[in-house]
């Protein structure tokens, strides 16, 4: 995906200030969903908009709209995750041409002043662009806008691996004695599991690769850690600016949150493993942006009492409303049923224990972040705080296996 390294530190630096708003209550985002906006906003922005813009994109007013263009054209070579752009406007208001040279083909559409021929369209757009996941554009019609600006980002990943179900049950921490829909999984690869230290405390990161080139972090910071801490670290693990101790290295005792290394007597020879259990998750998320104005650069375009964007329209508008709407799945499959079935064999007899091995367990069993990344660029999708999981279902069967 060839987008500058500007670029992707802007929007993950975007990613990281978000982090730090969100609070102890679930919720999922995509800076990657509103930078290219505020990029195309920032270009056409005058006067103090037009500074406040561009340092919440984190790039010059003039280089902005070419990087956006360059990234929605990137981001369209991403095998699993589709993006569009689209923009509509009334019919009295007559698009910048230089500005509207910079949309993608087709994304321009017209605004009837119907508040329900218009809500039936931008809706429709949003479904078909996000394969149904999201039903409705988060923005309202009937207070009716000169114009629409919209982007719209989906993403379908599987694991490599997938995971098995299992009934989790916790015991310590605010899921303690909740029956979740565990996913557990056993690998050789030691080095998919890490810890950063921080300032603020250490980090536990997962990797969970998918057959595209999307892969999910999950990350399990200190209990005393708030979630833009920890959110914020996972971005710092991204950008090399915070030094990893790979599994491959982790000393016998506790490295980091929820993580254990013991040492195993076994019947055969055996590689060390790591075994990890986690829960499963579906978060929907609905965010003002307004109510975060100066982290978007928004504040001084929410006037309504004059136009900000001259490069826009000879008749600039004020942004009126900035909402996003977002959900986000992990299940055992991937990122978005399973039947188990296990086989017992009774052992023949007491076997020798000759051998040891190292075992690596990891638990996400309380509430942990998520960053959903696109593996070789290391720029971030879609990220979000787990405090909710995934009930585990009554009238499934459960596992024998002892996890």
């Amino acid at each position: 995906m060839p987008v500058t390294l500007a670029t992707i530190r802007a929007v993950n630096g975007l990613t990281t200030r978000w982090s730090d708003t969100v609070t102890g209550n679930g919720t999922a985002f995509s800076a990657l969903g509103v930078w290219p906006l505020l990029a195309l906003l920032a270009d056409g922005a005058g006067g103090p908009a037009r500074t406040e813009l561009a340092e919440a994109v984190g790039l010059p007013p003039e280089r902005s709209a070419g990087a956006a263009r360059e990234l929605l054209g990137a981001l369209r070579t991403v095998r699993g995750l589709d993006s569009a752009l689209g923009v509509w406007t009334r019919r009295t208001l007559e698009l910048r041409e230089e500005w509207a040279a910079g949309l993608p083909a087709h994304a321009h559409g017209v605004l009837t002043g119907d508040p329900a021929t218009d809500r039936r369209a931008l809706d429709g757009w949003a479904a078909e662009r996000t394969g149904g996941l999201i039903e409705r554009m988060p923005v309202s019609v009937r207070d009716d806008p000169e114009l629409v600006l919209a982007s719209a980002l989906v993403l379908r990943t599987d694991w490599l691996r997938p995971f098995r179900d299992f009934l989790m049950l916790p015991e310590t921490g605010p899921w303690q004695d909740r029956e979740l829909l565990g996913l557990y999984r056993t690998s050789t690869l030691l080095d998919r599991i890490g810890v950063a230290d921080t300032p603020h405390g250490r980090v536990t990161e997962l990797k969970v690769l998918g057959d595209t080139a999307v892969d999910v972090h999950l990350l399990l910071g200190e209990e005393h850690m708030t979630p833009g801490q920890v959110l914020g670290a996972g971005v710092g693990i991204l950008d090399r600016r915070r030094p990893v101790l790979s599994g491959l290295h982790f000393p016998y005792g506790e490295p980091g949150p929820g993580v254990s290394v013991v040492k195993l007597r076994t019947a055969r020879p055996q590689p060390p493993t790591l075994a990890v259990s986690t829960a499963a998750f579906e978060v929907r998320a609905q965010h003002d942006l307004l109510e975060l104005d100066r982290l978007f650069g928004l504040g001084s375009a929410r006037d309504t009492t004059r136009g900000h964007f001259p490069g826009v329209s000879d008749f600039p508008p004020a942004v009126g409303s900035a909402r996003q709407s977002v959900l986000a799945r992990f299940t055992a499959t991937g990122f978005r049923a399973a039947a188990v079935t296990a086989v017992a064999a009774a052992p023949g007899g007491v076997p020798a224990l000759r051998w040891t091995t190292t075992r690596i367990r990891a638990a996400f069993d309380r509430p942990f972040g998520f960053l959903a990344v696109h593996r070789h660029s290391r720029l971030v999708v879609a990220s979000g705080w787990v405090t909710d999981p995934e009930v585990y279902p009554r009238e499934a069967a459960m596992p024998t296996e002892e996890l």
